[in-house]
């Protein structure tokens, strides 16, 4: 999935900073920076899907009428959501301006913010990781690793919102949802 460039100079530099990440981590980076590619390049593609979602959703649920006022606004919070988690992807994002500590925090944060619980998902995310890396790894080799960590266990949040939407669907849950499943199924259709 990294097909759109090549590992971004922070993860090559193994002199800077790379030096004394550990393999499981570069991976880790990897798997978040060919979700980031792959999301920029599929902007037009998860819109097309989205929009498709809705309409399945809103046809299927009982949330009252819903005018083409109301569904565009829905559709504009979807798209939005889907600009954040191409941001919660960027391989120069937030995740790596904090440091270790407070990164930590922010993360804990982020699952008491949540109304889904993902943290069973982030713990199968990091041993899948773990299973994965290797002690020496090329760039081709970290490409095609994080390619195989997104077939084999998605993009993370995505399988703790759909999960938990399913279980208890409500219209405030809609655009993490909807956005959860349109990047599923471009990463299942790649």
């Amino acid at each position: 999935m990294l097909k759109h460039g090549s590992l971004s100079k922070t993860y090559r530099d193994s002199d800077k900073r790379v030096k004394g990440m550990n393999e499981t981590k570069l991976l880790l980076n990897a798997y978040y920076e060919a979700l980031h590619d792959m999301l920029e390049a599929d902007k037009e593609l998860l819109t097309t899907r989205i929009e498709r979602l809705l309409h399945a959703e809103f046809a299927n649920r009982d949330f009252g009428s819903i005018d083409r006022e109301k569904f565009d606004a829905y559709r504009d919070a979807c798209l939005a959501f889907v600009d954040e988690r191409v941001e919660m992807y960027n391989p120069i994002g937030i995740q790596y301006t904090f440091d270790g500590t407070r990164r930590q925090q922010a993360f804990e944060l982020e699952l008491q913010l949540n109304w889904y619980d993902s943290r069973a998902e982030f713990e199968a995310l990091i041993q899948a990781a773990q299973s994965k890396a290797q002690a020496t790894m090329s760039e081709q080799a970290i490409r095609e690793l994080a390619d195989e960590l997104i077939k084999d266990v998605g993009a993370f949040p995505d399988k703790s919102i759909i999960s938990a939407y399913q279980a208890d669907p409500a219209l405030g849950k809609l655009p993490d949802y909807v956005v959860a499943r349109a990047i599923e199924e471009i990463i299942t259709s790649a």
